[in-house]
């Protein structure tokens, strides 16, 4: 929307368009009345950090959440930093295209955030996310090969919806893996550790598209995003239900938890998340 707004307005007025937004942004946050946590253990910052980020990696649907995030920061880094000079530099052409280019990405986005909710009620987000993630080295190499004008913005088109669609469902797992007291500093972990990737593939994208030209850019970074859909199918299972059956050997036969779930002792099922009580994730609990 903003590379379409600089084909109608100033950039100083875009500017002030911006803060106009913010400013609404921050009122409607300010009238949400948000529902007060339940009491918890007071810890430190960095103990609720390094908390999260031990659940978030311990969560196998997360650590495939991490590598597909590793899948969009790789194809978005190309879009942002190169789109640019694959227009200007490249094919020629002026900031009027280079707009419509980024509107191409944009509008593909967007085309995505409005059919995910329907289709996120019919198919696992699983599957929604790493088909959406796989078809983005194909679109970065094929943005290597130079492509005209036309097919670039297809090309970029398809490579926002598909962007989108990779990474628009991570609250939902994040959600679906947490707890309401590490439910913040899970969400915390999730920030960090995908802006972890972003601070890989960005730079890289710009000296890569500088050093060794666009082609050795769009190269590299596929093998990346290839990379990152290659772990998630290994990281995330297929089979990834929301009860697991598990035992606490450790625990007193009369432990509350066990006393909660009737089972004194013995093994059981429930809704799992990484907590102090379950600390790893059952090798051989997968809802069986």
């Amino acid at each position: 929307m903003a590379a379409l707004l600089l084909l109608l307005v100033s950039y100083h007025t875009l500017f002030f368009g911006t803060v106009a937004g913010f400013l609404g942004s921050a009122l409607l946050v300010i009238s949400v009345l948000l529902p007060k946590p339940k009491a918890s253990v007071r810890r430190s910052f960095f103990e609720r950090t390094v908390r999260g980020l031990r659940a978030y990696l311990a969560t196998p649907r997360l650590r495939g959440l991490l590598a597909i995030s590793l899948s969009v920061s790789a194809a978005g880094s190309m879009v942002i930093v190169n789109t640019v000079v694959l227009v200007q530099a490249e094919l020629g052409l002026g900031q009027r295209q280079t707009a419509w280019a980024l509107a191409a990405f944009g509008g593909g986005s967007m085309i995505a955030a409005l059919l995910l909710p329907t289709l996120l009620n019919r198919v696992r987000d699983r599957r929604v996310m790493v088909a959406a993630a796989a078809s983005l080295p194909p679109a970065l190499v094929l943005s290597s090969l130079q492509p005209a004008y036309p097919a670039l913005l297809a090309l970029w088109l398809v490579t926002g919806l598909a962007y989108a669609a990779a990474q628009t469902p991570a609250g939902r797992l994040l959600r679906r893996s947490s707890s309401d007291e590490n439910r913040p500093s899970l969400f915390a972990a999730h920030f960090a550790a995908s802006h972890a990737c972003w601070l890989l593939c960005y730079p890289l994208a710009g000296w890569l598209g500088a050093a060794a030209g666009l082609a050795t850019a769009g190269l590299v970074l596929a093998a990346i995003a290839a990379t990152g859909v290659a772990s998630a199918l290994a990281l995330w299972p297929a089979d990834d239900p929301e009860e697991l059956k598990h035992d606490h050997p450790e625990l007193a036969p009369d432990h509350p938890h066990l006393v909660e779930h009737g089972r004194a002792g013995g093994a059981h099922r429930h809704d799992y998340r990484i907590d102090e009580l379950h600390p790893s994730w059952p090798r051989h609990g997968q809802g069986s």
